[in-house]
């Protein structure tokens, strides 16, 4: 991947861990657990290449609504997942924090994030951003929220009120996503970090998640070279 241009903010869609399974006679659930090794191996591959920030959708605030079964066992995959992870995660320079609300998550994945969180704080090579129970559209009321307290205390003006400080309330303080990539051939963002994509370039591979190794990636990088970025210009 020599003299290639390498994204600064990478967003995945993790899409298509279910379809995965069935289309192997499993159930779902064994696409999900499948999809940590798949990250795992993601991570350290974009350590290697330079990437300096990647956003995970891991859990959207919709999903909720799918079978009871299915939502609690990814609340346990996330549980077993961040405290298995988390000395081989700190060892390869990996910082971890999380967006998204933290009710109604229950306890002991709080527990889990925030043991991971608190482990991996000084680690410098690649900011992992998992988005859990993750919404733009409640980012953005959560956003306004804050906004509104501080306005109301006497903390800011109007005038203080500018897309930089936008920026630096949202759940995390991160620079914008360069490169948004959503497996599994789903045209759409489904709620995910919408103001931070304003001017990301779009990918959408056919490959579902789990089989999205470091070769696949490193296809999406090729295509993210050839994207001419104008940021509004018309060269």
């Amino acid at each position: 991947m020599k003299d290639l241009l390498i994204p600064n903010h990478v967003g995945i869609i993790m899409d298509g861990n279910g379809r995965w399974a069935q289309e192997r006679g499993l159930p779902r659930t064994m696409g999900h657990k499948h999809a940590t090794g798949t990250l795992k191996k993601l991570c350290v591959h974009m350590v290697d290449l330079g990437v300096h920030y990647c956003s995970i959708y891991a859990f959207s605030t919709e999903n909720f609504k799918r079978e009871k079964a299915e939502v609690e066992f990814l609340m346990n995959l996330f549980i077993t997942f961040f405290n298995k992870e988390m000395d081989y995660l700190k060892k390869k320079n990996v910082k971890v924090i999380f967006s998204g609300r933290r009710e109604p998550l229950p306890e002991k994945v709080l527990e889990a994030m925030d043991d991971i969180v608190k482990e991996t704080k000084d680690n410098t090579a690649l900011t992992l951003n998992v988005c859990l129970n993750y919404g733009s559209h409640a980012e953005i009321v959560d956003m306004t929220k804050k906004m509104c307290e501080m306005y109301k205390d006497g903390d800011i003006t109007l005038d203080d009120i500018t897309e930089e400080f936008i920026e630096k309330n949202l759940y995390q303080d991160l620079p914008p996503l360069d490169f948004v990539i959503r497996t599994s051939g789903e045209l759409r963002l489904s709620n995910f970090m919408m103001y931070q994509a304003s001017y990301a370039e779009f990918y959408f591979p056919k490959v579902y998640f789990p089989d999205f190794n470091n070769e696949e990636f490193d296809k999406a990088l090729l295509v993210f070279n050839k994207r001419n970025r104008r940021f509004g210009g018309t060269k």
